[in-house]
This record gives structure tokens, C-alpha cells and sequence, in this order.
């Protein structure tokens, strides 16, 4: 019988580590191939039913690298022009989740599904034309429906559902007029959970949230996997490094420490399996000899890394 596999391609957080203009500790030291530091690209992962046709959850910048660091994901069967990947699934607008898109030119069919808001700046901005609309098909997510995944007019085996999560709009959709939510709507920040349509495994996959609230706890509670937003270990990380004046609840994502932080809210979800992913430059638990790598160790939670795999 067949399974589903799950393949982070980048756990890193916008900019990725090391980030290009950053010589913060952590990243002078992978760029100095410390050990105990390991490098990762930008935040994505891939799925299959099969083992044969995948689906991208978001399409980082570095989707190119992933794609070659991934046979699974290159060109096969003989053909002269092809591609394994058949869906991308977006969770936000963000930059870091959507510009990858761009690698996926050149007239090849696969289906990309996002919510009204990402559609339509996806739709808005003309870059996006060379995804030409008659051979990528664009599919509106409704929250809360589950949906089978398609793509290239292939049933990919996969049922998908969407979720609001708390959560803030793109960096460049803010409006400050709007007052302190700088203009949020709901869908600006969703979660998936993704079921094997032969098996019943499933896996939920959150890599952006700013705070676990009733409903998501409810939504967790008792699940077998989840791959959860990791940014930042302590919600002023990047200003005490001197890296950003901005908090990471600012931002839009909820700290790994501290009573309202993960792990806190995660403590009496039962949920058998817990993956960091999309993790900021500034994280101290990218030094696997560090304190914080250890407390969050201890509580139960695993760092993802490029390349890993799950299989259910």
C-alpha cells in the first residue's frame, strides 16, 4: 500500500539562513560551517500520495535549489519536458511564500490554490502573467470545506482543507490607516490539514501564527503531526540582536517560549508529533549545542531541516 510522504524543502524563515545581508552570530557561523549549525532555505514543503506526483505547500525563493536538491522533484520518465509537481498550495501572501512561483514557468500545467486575497494579488501584479492562466489554473480555497487536490488534470490522491489562523497581513499589503491590525482580514494567514484519501493518514502544516488560540487548539488537539511556525524563540529576539525594531508578535508569529508562547500552548494538545519550521535567522535553537535547542528538545518538539522526510 502506498504512503504519504512529507519533504520539508525549507524550514527557514524569509531570507532563509544564513540571510544574505545578515552576520548576526548564527549566521557567521554556518557561513563558517560550524557543525552544530546547519544551513536552511526558505520556508516550503512537499507532499505525496504516491511517491510519483507532488504538491508544493508554498513556493519559497529558493524553490529552484530545493527542486535540485530533491530527485523526487526533477524531471523523469524519459520526457523531454515534464515535471512531477502538479499543485502549489499557498498559506499567505507573504514574499518569502509566493515568489517561487516565478521557477515554475515555462507552459507547464499544475494548479496553484490560495484564498481570495492571494489570488488576487497573484492576478494584480503582472509578473505573474508569464504563469499564463489557460495552462495554470488558479483554485479558490473555502475555508473549512475539504477539497480533493488536482493538478495537470491528475487526482493527486490528497484531500486538503484550509483554516484561518491568526495571523497578520503581507509586509506590503499593510495599511497603517487601518489601525493595529494593519488591515488583516481573515484568510490573510491560513493553516492546512492534508489527509491520504487511501489511508487517512493526515498532517496539519501552520509555518505563519500568531497565537494558538481556542478554535486552533481544538483543531490540534490529538493530531499525529503537525509542522508549526517556529520564526522566533523569544518575541524580542531580533530587537535585543540589534537585527530589527520589531517584536515578533509585531510581525505577525508567536514565540517558542513564555506562558503564551508554542510550547506552552501546545503542552496539553496530545499531539504525538511536533515539527518547527519557518525559522528566523535569529533563533537561538539553530545552535543544536544551545540551551534553548535543548528546552525545546525536552518539551517534546523536533527542529526541522532541509531535506528531511516523514512518511505516514
Amino acid at each position: 500500500m502506498s504512503h504519504m510522504i512529507v519533504r520539508i524543502l525549507g524550514s527557514g524563515a524569509g531570507g532563509g539562513f544564513p540571510q544574505w545581508n545578515c552576520n548576526c552570530p548564527n549566521c557567521s557561523s554556518v557561513r563558517c560551517d560550524k557543525p552544530e549549525f546547519k544551513a536552511l532555505t526558505q520556508s516550503s514543503l512537499a507532499v505525496s500520495g504516491n511517491g510519483k506526483d507532488w504538491v508544493l505547500l508554498n513556493a519559497s525563493p529558493d524553490l529552484r535549489q530545493q527542486i535540485g536538491a530533491a530527485p523526487a522533484l526533477t524531471p523523469g520518465n524519459g520526457s523531454l519536458r515534464g515535471s512531477p509537481i502538479k499543485a502549489v498550495v499557498l498559506t499567505n501572501g507573504d514574499v518569502d511564500h509566493i515568489a517561487g512561483l516565478m521557477n515554475l514557468r515555462e507552459a507547464q500545467p499544475f494548479s496553484i490554490y490560495a484564498t481570495p486575497r492571494v489570488l488576487d494579488v497573484i492576478k494584480s501584479n503582472s509578473v505573474f502573467g508569464i504563469l499564463a492562466a489557460d495552462v495554470v489554473s488558479r483554485i479558490t480555497l473555502e475555508l473549512g470545506a475539504s477539497i480533493p487536490l488536482t493538478g495537470a488534470g491528475i487526482d493527486l490522491g490528497l484531500t486538503l482543507e484550509a483554516f484561518d489562523v491568526p495571523g497578520k497581513v503581507a509586509l506590503y499589503l499593510e495599511d497603517a490607516s487601518a489601525g493595529p491590525a494593519f488591515g488583516t482580514q481573515v484568510g490573510d494567514t491560513i493553516g492546512l490539514k492534508i489527509s491520504d484519501a487511501a489511508t487517512g493518514a493526515e498532517f496539519f502544516y501552520v509555518p505563519g501564527c500568531a497565537e494558538v488560540d481556542q478554535t486552533l487548539s481544538r483543531r490540534l488537539r490529538g493530531a499525529s503531526l503537525v509542522f508549526f511556525d517556529g520564526t522566533l524563540y523569544s518575541d524580542d529576539e531580533m530587537i535585543r540582536q540589534g537585527l530589527l525594531d520589531k517584536s515578533g508578535a509585531r510581525m505577525g508569529h508567536i514565540s517558542i517560549e513564555g506562558p503564551l508562547g508554542s510550547i506552552s500552548a501546545f503542552s496539553d494538545l496530545e499531539v504525538e508529533r511536533k515539527i518547527y519550521v519557518h525559522i528566523n535567522n535569529s533563533n537561538p535553537v539553530l545552535d543544536a549545542n544551545s540551551a534553548e535547542r535543548r528546552a525545546v528538545e525536552a518539551a517534546g518538539w523536533e527542529i526541522g531541516y532541509d531535506g528531511m522526510e516523514v512518511h505516514l
